[in-house]
């Protein structure tokens, strides 16, 4: 719930400072001295140098070379001990579960390396691997920040509606749905709603994306977390503060995590075969060329050795939950909700996009897109009369002929003798004259016909347009076309699909006459009309039929979306607008329902994927290099710690570029 996610954010620091700088600090300056001392002895002040004196003095130097070495050798336990305690741990119950992981081969080339008398690099080995892990956890947590960090927009308090009528400050978690609640100017929504009174303006990137603010007034939605930028308003919560949009971004992107993507996955199945691969050949190392005679016990051992180092996986193993997790952030900062890593991989397959129609790439939401004037009445008057009729009907279409005249200014007029005929419209008598509002002439009025009208309602209704007739006593007097609207941006979407080779697919329950109409504005490339929930089913499977491996996504919003959304490889629900079913079917919210999402998951779908893909190949380009170095005799201790700690912060900066995205 949105409580454990909260108090997971707060305890974000603290997982922050538990990663031992201090004590890596410290483990370094060890290991860094041990080094030092190491270095001075082969420099000629320590056994064997160069200018080490052959007098009396002899003894002297002897005494604090062997007292150098004992130095060495504390530092190094030191550094060792503040820096790998906990590799060595894990390694330890690792190789009792006979578990041959990266801690495991780190634990055997300190070890190793120790034995043979190499303390300096072995500690500076441990130190450097454990900063690569430190480094590898502080990404992870950037990463996670830049989704965790949208908890601390919604406030813990709300001003809540008393019985008795006044505003109580009250925790978020203690209000019911249904309740009412008040946002002042400059504050941050609490709650999901809808307004019930006052208008404003509201910031709603953090959920949706959107750049620029929205305005708001009775009915719209509204959303925790968002900021009201100007005018005050009330709201009934329509959820409870574990159910927001905003907290189920956050439980949507921390489960994602556990849906592993298939590179993901085929990247863990190859570090399972490739470690105890590293361990083979590093005791190939060290036993074959001694018993050939081709080389010493030392430096076959010091090979091997240095060939656990760089056959370590860290790059490998963390390139992918890096990217991943940063694609995921950066998605839902976008306003898109994706289900899991594997959902992510998958839009860069995506050929075929089916779409809903109505609610998906149109509002929804009837509007009059029509009104011609018929013989000879004036507008203004036809338009007050249809407009008194429409104020009093609750079909979707009569509000559409109101809602016109109302943005136009037109008042409307008292109605008496108002009824509704079903299945045709409905009359009324408007000072003093009766009128007929419908889709068609009243029955046993045929004087209303004519070959001109028949004509123009014909012509509208190819157009996919409902049409609307006002009829006075001296016959027609004006024309109104409804339609549903093409939604603002999916003309724009549509046309980003087809640049990124995405093929498109309308199905809707309406006539062929509206399917094609709003599939040739679109730029739809094909249509199914007059579809069941069931239809829409067949339609989809099919799609993944015929172009399988490629793979088919579908976009809707409707219950009868649900069925589709679940076959297709990838479903988009458009989460604002869209029914619960969908949204739970879909593996991608539009949290704005903005169509042109979709191509831009698609975009960081597919960049998210060539930063994996660079990653591995760094990862294993780096130490393939440096294989052939060691196996050379040109590699050393040093040189294979900074191989594996470079290849690891590469990918992980790369990685976390997709943050960017």
């Amino acid at each position: 719930g949105a409580v454990t996610l909260k108090n997971n954010a707060n305890a974000l620091p603290a997982v922050e400072a538990g990663i031992p700088w201090k004590r890596l600090l410290i483990a370094g300056a060890a290991a860094l001295g041990a080094e030092l001392l190491s270095l001075n002895g082969e420099l000629g002040w320590g056994p064997g140098g160069m200018s080490a004196p052959s007098d009396g003095a002899g003894f002297v130097f002897a005494q604090n070379a062997l007292l150098d070495d004992w130095s060495v050798l504390l530092l190094a336990l030191a550094a060792i001990t503040l820096s790998g305690l906990a590799t060595f741990k894990k390694g330890w119950a690792a190789l009792k579960n006979f578990n041959l992981n990266i801690n495991v081969l780190m634990m055997a080339a300190v070890s190793g390396g120790l034995l043979i008398g190499c303390f300096a690099e072995a500690a500076m080995v441990m130190v450097l691997f454990s900063l690569s892990e430190a480094l590898e956890a502080r990404s992870f947590i950037r990463a996670r920040n830049a989704i965790r960090r949208l908890l601390a927009l919604a406030p813990e308090k709300a001003f809540l509606l008393q019985p008795d009528g006044s505003w109580q400050e009250t925790d978020c978690r203690q209000i019911a749905v249904g309740a009412r609640v008040r946002v002042r100017p400059g504050e941050r929504i609490a709650l999901d709603g809808v307004i019930v009174q006052g208008h404003s303006t509201i910031n709603q990137a953090p959920v949706t994306g959107e750049s620029l603010p929205v305005d708001k007034g009775p009915g719209d939605a509204v959303f925790a977390g968002t900021l009201n930028q100007a005018g005050s308003f009330e709201f009934i919560v329509r959820a409870g503060a574990e159910n927001t949009t905003l907290a189920r971004i956050i439980q949507a992107v921390e489960n994602a995590r556990g849906s592993r993507a298939p590179v993901q996955r085929f990247v863990d199945s190859f570090a399972r075969i490739y470690t105890p691969a590293v361990f083979a050949a590093a005791l190939l190392i060290a036993v074959i060329p001694p018993l050939a005679g081709s080389a010493t016990l030392f430096n076959s051992l010091y090979t091997a050795l240095v060939v656990l180092v760089i056959g370590c996986p860290c790059a490998l193993v963390i390139s992918t939950p890096v990217s991943i997790v940063s694609g995921l952030a950066a998605a839902a900062r976008s306003g898109i909700l994706v289900r899991g890593g594997a959902c992510l991989e998958q839009g860069r397959r995506l050929k075929w996009l089916a779409l809903d129609k109505t609610g998906t790439l149109t509002l929804g939401q009837p509007r009059q897109t029509d009104f011609l004037e018929w013989n000879g009445f004036p507008g203004r008057e036809t338009k007050e009369a249809a407009a008194s009729l429409a104020g009093l009907s609750a079909h979707p279409v009569s509000r559409a002929v109101a809602a016109a005249a109302a943005a136009e200014g037109i008042k409307q007029l008292p109605v008496s003798d108002f009824l509704e005929l079903p299945g045709q419209g409905v009359s009324g008598t408007v000072q003093g004259r009766k009128f007929y509002l419908g889709r068609q002439e009243p029955a046993g009025e045929s004087s209303y016909a004519s070959d001109a009208l028949a004509e123009h309602t014909a012509g509208l209704e190819k157009q996919g347009k409902s049409v609307v007739l006002l009829a006075g006593e001296g016959g027609v007097q004006g024309i109104f076309g409804v339609a549903d609207t093409i939604r603002p941006g999916s003309l724009e979407a549509i046309a980003q699909l087809h640049r990124l080779g995405v093929k498109t697919l309308m199905l809707t329950g309406d006539n062929a006459n509206a399917a094609r109409a709003i599939s040739e504005q679109a730029g739809i490339d094909s249509f199914k009309s007059d579809l069941l929930p069931a239809d829409k089913f067949r339609a989809v499977e099919e799609l993944i039929r015929l172009h399988a491996p490629a793979k088919v996504g579908m976009a809707g919003d409707g219950i009868n979306d649900a069925p589709a959304l679940a076959r297709a490889d990838l479903g988009f629900a458009m989460a604002a607008a869209g029914s619960d079913a969908a949204i739970e079917s879909a593996d991608v919210a539009l949290m704005d329902d903005d169509l042109r999402k979709i191509p831009r998951f698609i975009r960081l779908s597919r960049s998210v994927h060539a930063i994996l893909v660079q990653n591995i190949c760094l990862a294993l380009g780096i130490k393939a290099v440096f294989f052939a170095l060691a196996l050379l005799g040109m590699a050393s201790m040093w040189m294979a710690v900074f191989a594996d700690v470079g290849a690891s912060l590469l990918v992980v900066g790369n990685a976390l570029r997709a943050l960017r995205k």
